[in-house]
């Protein structure tokens, strides 16, 4: 696809690039840095994770976000946090308001459970990949947010992975609380109906606010 248009930011560009689907991405932000994430075609589904880059066994942890946070889905004004309490990225901005904390990664071995397929790309596989750029591994994985991505939960708790409602042009902003490492997994996945069946670029623009 041709290269988007170049954003007009309130700081310096430190990073602007476009994930293909099925690439992992990731990088260290400083206090106050702001990393946004474009769905540039619209239902694609964004695996994150995010860890103290000082101390990483610092990291994001689900459960104490969604309690905090007292929702099952992020959007505008809330907080990540990590397993110590402290705010990893506030979500800043954001133009869908449904993100998934609770679906957790796709790995090939769900795959093969789920929908009888052998191999297959995969989350997991893209963490893996990206993390041992900084010196983590498998047992540095946890259960990480689904940016873009619609997982309702039903009456008596039944959840399910429902196409997702960005569109093209949808973002979130992320406000770095702390000295961070950020990774995510533009997600391959074709087997559920979160990317539509045609998983798609994402833009990734990390920058620096002026002071």
């Amino acid at each position: 696809m041709a290269k988007p248009a170049k954003l007009k930011l309130p700081g310096r560009v430190l990073e602007d690039v476009v994930i293909a689907a099925g690439e992992p991405w990731g990088r260290v932000l400083e206090k106050g840095d702001r990393l946004r994430i474009v769905d540039l075609e619209g239902r694609q589904a964004v695996d994150f994770l995010c860890y103290n880059a000082d101390n990483p066994a610092e990291r994001y942890n689900a459960a104490d976000t969604m309690k905090i946070n007292g929702t099952l889905w992020l959007k505008k004004g809330q907080k990540i946090y990590s397993d110590l309490g402290r705010v990893l990225f506030t979500l800043a901005e954001d133009t869908v308001g449904y993100h998934d904390t609770v679906a957790g990664c796709c790995s090939a071995e769900s795959n093969r459970v789920r929908y009888a397929v052998w191999p297959t790309p995969n989350c997991r596989d893209n963490f893996l990949v990206i993390l041992s750029k900084f010196g983590l591994g498998k047992k540095d994985i946890v259960a990480n947010i689904n940016f873009f991505m619609y997982v309702p939960v039903g009456p008596g708790g039944a959840l399910a992975i429902k196409q997702g409602k960005s569109k093209p042009g949808d973002y979130v902003d992320l406000i770095a609380e702390t000295r961070a490492l950020a990774v995510l997994s533009n997600c391959p996945q074709k087997y559920n109906p979160a990317s539509g069946g045609n998983p798609t670029p994402v833009r990734v623009v990390a920058w620096r606010p002026s002071a």
